[in-house]
């Protein structure tokens, strides 16, 4: 019999709104997830206390503070749910490091987890992975995807704007992995899941052309699609290809040789830059120089307080972080001096 349809793991519920939190009770209760509202609460320091002082229409939730981004934190708040036989669902609140650490700790369990953001630093919010501390390393896990997904702009806009411009970096970056994935069917004949890709490459390009800043509601709704989509699209594909290639080898590669240059996000921004250079796209590349510019990410080794030569070894050795996953940097085989050749040329290209 012929197979006309799948079926697809997405949340049930997506609401990129203003005043998204004050409506939790609603969306539990219409979505059946929790219809009296007896949810576990996780949030992060500083922020979570604001947010808890406006939890008093979930008056049957628990509230559990936790000091998120670690396996240990994870954990922890494992242990402190596990006894409690009248919690219907997770609720993470926060910013990503709290929204992995609240997705691992409901997987655990086998709770649903509902996915509340009040940033935009990457697409953690939706994705089936958990990037969580261990042993002084990042190590990422693969979880449940969130049942459903809400960005709060209330929040989101009065979030620091490095870790906004670490989101739109995030986003830009599948344009890339997108077309490395292609290029390794090409090549190496890996399957690619045509949905996946579209959906991660739709949302990219969405952020890509929006006129607008992040002091704009409308954009700041167009990212939160956009990392949702994200999400939804490595959920599809069964692993993160449709949102980390190259790129994203280059941003590890700077976390190890160079921690604390930027945010990942705007380390795979510029990851996707190099790859779009050496892959020869002209017209993508003028268009991903502009977003970048736009939005103060760096396009350049001295933006990013490196020399090109530094940035060129970064480069050279990111495929090492990644071991198996084919993309431009595999497929050009440059080293390190051909490598700084070329980084000088798109430098001049930027100027």
């Amino acid at each position: 019999m012929p197979t006309f349809a799948r079926t697809v793991l997405a949340p049930i519920t997506v609401e990129v709104s203003a005043g998204a939190v004050a409506r939790l009770p609603e969306l539990l209760a219409d979505s059946r997830i929790s219809s009296g509202g007896r949810v576990a609460v996780a949030l992060g320091p500083g922020l979570g206390e604001t947010i808890a002082d406006q939890l008093d229409h979930l008056p049957d939730a628990t509230v559990h503070t936790v000091d998120p981004g670690s396996l240990d934190s994870a954990k922890e708040l494992t242990k402190r749910l596990r006894d409690d036989h009248r919690v219907d669902a997770l609720v993470g609140i926060g910013g990503g490091k709290l929204l992995d650490t609240a997705k691992w700790a409901a997987s655990d369990l086998g709770l649903p987890m509902v996915s509340v953001a009040t940033s935009l630093a990457h697409d953690g919010l939706a994705s089936p992975t958990a990037s969580l501390e261990r042993d002084g390393v990042s190590v990422s896990y693969g979880v449940h995807p969130p049942l459903a997904v809400l960005a709060d702009l209330d929040f989101i806009r009065r979030a620091p704007a490095h870790q906004l411009q670490s989101g739109i970096g995030d986003a830009l970056t599948n344009l890339s992995a997108v077309a490395d994935w292609h290029l390794s069917h090409e090549v190496n004949g890996e399957p690619v899941d045509g949905l996946a890709a579209a959906i991660a490459r739709t949302g990219a390009e969405a952020v890509l052309r929006h006129p607008g800043t992040i002091a704009d509601d409308a954009f700041l709704a167009t990212l939160a699609d956009a990392l949702i989509q994200g999400g939804l699209a490595s959920s599809m594909a069964g692993s993160s290809r449709p949102c980390s290639g190259g790129c994203h080898e280059i941003a590890h590669a700077l976390e190890a040789l160079h921690p604390g240059l930027a945010t990942h996000g705007a380390e795979g921004a510029l990851g996707a830059l190099v790859c779009t250079w050496l892959r020869g796209d002209a017209a993508l590349f003028a268009e991903l120089a502009a977003a970048m510019g736009r939005h103060g990410l760096p396009r350049t080794a001295s933006e990013l307080g490196l020399t090109t030569a530094q940035l060129a070894t970064a480069v050279a050795y990111a495929p090492r972080t990644r071991p198996g996953r084919y993309t431009i940097l595999e497929h050009r085989e440059l080293d390190s001096v051909a490598l700084e050749r070329h980084l000088t040329e798109m430098m001049h290209e930027l100027d």
